[in-house]
């Protein structure tokens, strides 16, 4: 008889995975798969400890969908000028398309920072040791991220 384990995640902790690949990025099947890719990772080489699985696969979703990108900037065709501009004047201007919408201007490692550090509520230190850089670059993602978002959100939804 053969006993089946629990799930690694719940479906709160699921849908928490789900919202920090939408927000880094990924969209449709591109979440599914990273999904699918998050729990054969936990088969493979499962959390240490699994009340932390939910920060663990926190960090695994984003840095696949840091993958993604990177694998996207090699393939990437950019729009001509006028598209360009014709896309930003359609954009959507409240605050949380505001927000998703500067998401995903920003370049993977800053916008990985960003989720992290004010969505999947990690700590400085804890970002810098899922992303395997010094507390001081994750000090100085935040910064710079922060200062693009407000230049790119408009003045309506910072008030």
């Amino acid at each position: 008889m053969r006993v089946r384990k629990q799930p690694l995640l719940d479906g709160a902790a699921a849908l928490r995975v789900r919202r920090v690949l939408y927000l880094n990025g990924l969209r449709g099947g591109e979440i599914d798969d990273a999904m699918q890719e998050i729990e054969l990772r936990a088969i493979e080489r499962p959390p240490r400890n699994r009340r932390a699985a939910t920060s663990w696969a926190c960090v695994v979703a984003t840095n696949l969908a840091m993958d993604v990108h990177r694998r996207a900037e090699r393939d990437e065709h950019f729009l001509p000028a006028e598209e360009t501009a014709v896309l930003d004047a359609a954009e959507p201007t409240g605050l949380r398309d505001a927000i998703r919408s500067g998401l995903a201007e920003l370049p993977p490692e800053l916008r990985a920072t960003i989720v992290l550090r004010f969505y999947a509520d990690f700590t400085v230190p804890e970002i810098a040791t899922a992303m395997a850089v010094p507390e001081g670059t994750i000090k100085s993602r935040l910064h710079r991220a922060i200062d693009e978002l407000r230049e790119r959100l408009p003045m309506e939804a910072m008030t």
